[in-house]
């Protein structure tokens, strides 16, 4: 019968763990990079009570998914250097109906942090101003 020294296993694990992050670190090297990426976590509330549930989604942009307009809503983030603000409005007709909208985005766009909130008196005007990038799907119905 053979009796391994717990100095031996002691080696052997360090060595082995050694190993491991020698070849894993190449691997590691490309996370920066994609976290260096262009996301925004959307939410768009509806009502104007602060208690109202947000609807919201995680806009990637490299490549764009998780969204329902991401490569319109990247497209038009990417002409304006990820600013929301400055996304020239739409031309068109919105009704006078007063149904606030509270569109708030938090993220990092080109390795700065972004952050917007502004609220509107509709949806309509809310798609005018800031294009695709608070399109959202529908949010589920609540059982009542």
């Amino acid at each position: 019968m053979t009796h391994t020294s717990a100095k031996a296993v002691r080696g052997g694990l360090l060595a082995a763990a050694a190993l491991i992050v020698v070849c894993t670190t190449p691997a590691q090297a490309t996370v920066p990079e994609r976290a260096a990426g262009n996301w925004l976590y959307l939410t768009v509330t509806r009502g104007a009570t602060p208690s109202a549930a947000p609807h919201g989604t995680l806009l990637l942009c490299d490549p764009p998914s998780g969204h329902t307009r991401a490569a319109d809503a990247c497209a038009e983030l990417d002409a304006a250097d990820g600013d929301i603000g400055g996304i020239p409005s739409k031309d068109g007709m919105c009704p006078m109906v007063y149904a606030p909208v509270t569109a708030h985005a938090r993220g990092q766009w080109r390795g700065r942090p972004v952050t917007y909130t502004e609220t509107f008196p509709n949806e309509c005007v809310m798609a005018a101003r800031t294009g695709a990038v608070f399109t959202l799907d529908a949010p589920e119905p609540t059982a009542t």
